[in-house]
Formats: structure tokens, sequence, C-alpha cells
């Protein structure tokens, strides 16, 4: 397997996982409600209140709002399905490197910049709404942990894009992916 080729498959593959946790970060955001009531009952059945009560009585406190709104206000609720969709969106544009990576690495460098601005997001908006720091923590890692697979491509598409430059001949253009 040459270096090219190697360094596409390596790409394709980071950017598959990328996308994959992506779109299933999204999808969730759709069946919130279901979904908080499932989480409650399997931490009691897993013993959490005992464990981490500051877990449980922030998962109560969410999953009593989201009842609420999903009762009284479930056009609330819409906002979340906008978030989900969001997720499906840019998942949607990793597409671009995935077939062209050196052409479309402006894809992968946006994608770094939202991880990044995750963390500020966080910590700003996460007080002003009543969110625990801890659960800030966990929104910011999100962040952190979607930069490492789109850093690691970054990384690729850099080397992919020597490579490419160094196999074609002083005023000839670039080979296609």
């Amino acid at each position: 397997m040459s270096d090219r080729t190697a360094l596409l498959k390596g790409i394709r593959v980071w950017l598959v996982f990328f996308v994959v946790c992506l779109v299933l970060s999204g999808v969730t955001a759709f069946p919130l409600v279901h979904e908080l009531r499932w989480t409650e009952e399997v931490l009691r059945s897993l013993g959490a209140p005992d464990q981490l009560p500051g877990l449980m009585e922030w998962i109560e406190r969410v999953r009593d709002g989201l009842d609420t709104a999903d009762a009284d206000h479930p056009f609330l609720l819409y906002g979340t399905d906008w978030l989900a969709f969001a997720h499906l969106v840019i998942a949607v544009a990793f597409l671009g490197p995935y077939r062209d990576p050196v052409r479309n690495v402006w894809v992968v460098e946006f994608g770094l910049i939202a991880c990044a601005g995750i963390v500020p997001l966080a910590l700003i908006c996460g007080p002003i709404r009543g969110i625990p720091f801890w659960w800030s923590v966990i929104d910011m890692a999100f962040g952190v942990f979607g930069a490492v697979p789109l850093y690691v491509v970054r990384k690729k598409i850099k080397r992919l894009e020597v490579l490419a430059e160094a196999a074609v001949p002083a005023g000839a253009a670039a080979p296609a992916p």
C-alpha cells in the first residue's frame, strides 16, 4: 500500500468515526424525554442514588423539567429537534473531506473551530442557565474529544497535501484523490 493510499484510508476511517459520533449525538437529541426517563430508571437500578446523589438530583431535575415542557409547552422541545438536525447537517459536510481531503481541509478546520467553541459556550452559558459546573465539564469534553479525530485527520491531510505536491511536476495540475 502506498503512502498516499494509507493516508487516504486513515483519513476516511477517522472521518467515518467522527461522523458516526456526530450523528449519534444528534439523533439522541430527538427523544430526550424518553431517554431521560430510561436513563433515570437505569441509574436507579444500578444504585446511583446512593453512590452519586448529586448526579441523581440533576437527572431528576432535568427529567422533571423535560416532562413539564413536554406536557405543557412541547414547542420548547422543538429547539432540541433543531439541535439534532444541526448535528446531522454538519455530519453531511464531512462528505467533502471524505471525497477530496486536500481540497476540503477547511471543513475539518471548521470542525476544529466548532469543537474549540464548545468550551467558552459551556463556561459562559452553563452558569447563566443554572447548569452545574461538573455537567459543563462533561459538555466541554465533547469538544475536546471531538477535536482529537479532527486533529489527526488534519495532520494526515497536510501530509497528503505534501505528497501530492511532491508528485506533481512544476506547472502541472495535482491528481484527484
